[in-house]
Formats: C-alpha cells, sequence, structure tokens
C-alpha cells in the first residue's frame, strides 16, 4: 500500500490530572528522522516514544510536539525546604573562608534550580496519558499518510498511462522512420556509389539501421512500466525502487531522443521525459 510522507495529525486529551496536546507533523526524507520536543513531565519516555515511532514509520522527517498543562489545583508553588536549608548552611561555609562576603538574599535562592517546585499528578498516570495520545496521534498519522499515498498512486498510473501511449505511437511509426532514414541515406550515397564496394555499402547500411533503431528502448520502457504498476500494489514501503526505476526510465528515454532522427520522435522523446519528472516529483514524497 502506497503512503505518503507528508502529513499532520493533533490529538488533545483532558482530564484531572491536566491536559495534553500531541502534534506530528511529516515531510519526506531518505530515512526516519524525529525530531522531539516534550515538556519535563514527560521528558523520561524519550526513548518509549523513539521506539513508538520507530514502529509506525518507515521513512520521513517527523516533528513530535507534546504540550502539558497542569490542572488549577495543582498552580501553587512549593518550596524545597531541605535543599533551601543545604544552601544556607553551604552560604555560611563560604562567608567564612572569603574576604567581603557579599550577602544573599530570598530572590538569589529562589534562582536556584529546584528550590521552587510545582506539584504534578502520578507521574505514572502521566506517562500512561501521553503514550496512549501518542499512539493515537500515530495512528491518525498514518491513516493520513495512507490517503494522500492513494491519491499519488493514481497520478502516477494516470502518467504511466499517457506514457505507454506515447511508447506505442513512437513503436507504431518505428519502420517508417527506419524506411525513411534509409532513402535519405540511400540518395546522399548514390553519386558515391561506383566508388563503395556494394557489399561493404550494405555492411554500413545495416549497421546503421540497428543504431537507429529504438526497438530496445521502447521495449525497456513499457518493461519499466510494467514494473511501475507492479510495485505500486505492493504491501510494503516502496519509495526507493520507484525512485530508482524513475532513474531508468530516464536513462532509457534519454537514449531514445539520442538515437531519434525524426522530429516526431524526438518529441515524443520530451514528452516521455516531462511525464517521467512529474512522476519523479510524486516519488519523492512516498515512504
Amino acid at each position: 500500500m502506497i503512503h505518503s510522507m507528508t502529513a499532520f495529525a493533533r490529538r488533545e486529551s483532558h482530564g484531572d490530572w491536566g491536559a495534553f496536546t500531541v502534534e506530528l507533523r511529516s515531510v519526506n526524507h531518505r530515512y526516519l528522522e524525529l525530531g522531539l520536543r516534550l515538556p519535563e513531565e514527560v521528558r523520561v519516555l524519550e526513548p518509549r516514544i523513539r521506539e513508538h515511532a520507530s514502529q509506525a514509520l518507515g521513512r520521513g522527517k517527523v516533528d513530535c510536539s507534546i504540550r502539558y498543562q497542569a490542572p488549577a489545583e495543582y498552580a501553587s508553588l512549593e518550596i524545597n525546604r531541605e535543599l533551601v536549608t543545604q544552601l544556607a548552611h553551604i552560604t555560611r561555609e563560604v562567608d567564612g573562608i572569603i574576604y567581603n562576603p557579599a550577602p544573599i538574599n530570598a530572590f538569589d535562592m529562589l534562582r536556584w534550580p529546584g528550590v521552587l517546585r510545582l506539584p504534578t499528578p502520578d507521574p505514572e498516570r502521566l506517562h500512561a496519558e501521553a503514550m496512549n495520545l501518542l499512539d493515537a496521534a500515530l495512528a491518525d498519522l498514518i491513516d493520513t499518510r495512507r490517503r494522500e499515498g492513494e491519491k499519488l498512486k493514481e497520478l502516477i498510473v494516470q502518467r504511466c498511462t499517457a506514457m505507454g501511449e506515447i511508447v506505442a505511437q513512437v513503436n507504431t511509426r518505428r519502420p517508417e522512420v527506419l524506411a525513411r532514414a534509409r532513402e535519405r541515406l540511400d540518395a546522399r550515397l548514390a553519386e558515391l556509389k561506383g566508388e563503395l564496394d556494394p557489399a561493404r555499402l550494405e555492411q554500413e547500411l545495416v549497421l546503421l539501421a540497428q543504431r537507429l533503431d529504438v526497438e530496445e528502448e521502447l521495449d525497456r520502457l513499457n518493461a519499466h512500466l510494467e514494473e511501475v504498476r507492479r510495485v505500486l500494489e505492493q504491501k510494503e514501503p516502496v519509495g526507493r525502487r520507484l525512485d530508482f526505476l524513475m532513474q531508468e526510465l530516464n536513462r532509457e528515454a534519454n537514449t531514445l531522443s539520442s538515437k531519434s532522427q525524426d522530429v516526431d520522435t524526438t518529441r515524443y522523446a520530451v514528452d516521455i521525459k516531462v511525464l517521467i519528472e512529474q512522476m519523479r516529483e510524486q516519488v519523492q514524497n512516498i515512504e
């Protein structure tokens, strides 16, 4: 199943323990790259969050933001009396060692990390709520990526169909193009016919026809198009395989263009390369 790497998901949850908001943003990337912004209350969950994301997603640059708001009854500040007492004793010892000690006031003490504490609900419950909400947001993100992937699949199939029609037109005109090239070459060599070995001339004409013939390129284009359609029906992530197939299609289109001795064939080759580029842009967003 085709999944896009571009998606967004947001989930919120409220309770007597407070409120969580989880936002996930995903864009295309060669690998899975997870960026986290976590509140202090759930920072310890970072390894678990990364594990859940890596199990749910294959590729993409994913930004995960979790915000927490404590309930109103937990908004009052508390002083860590034990820490304040220790700091007071330490400052007295330091005052007895240094010359001209500077006085320390209450505001200086309050700026020390950990002196002020904001009470929070049970950490285990908070962690459970956060992980449940994250899993729900990941499910939403995957569902969005699946829907976007279906749209990308339709666009690629449409362009495969259009390219197949162009290849068929080129293949239909191939005998005519070869015959016209042979006629032009015969006309140019008519004046030199008496000076050239007929057997060698015929051999050179056969070699030239082989160099100008694009049957192999057309066959490979059709084979690659068929492989693209097959890959689009697979269940696992196929973005990298599709990207490789776009390179192969482009290589054959370039060879077709370089071999072309016909204005219409050259125009068809350009149309094919335009379609390949359009598909390549879509493939870059596929997981």
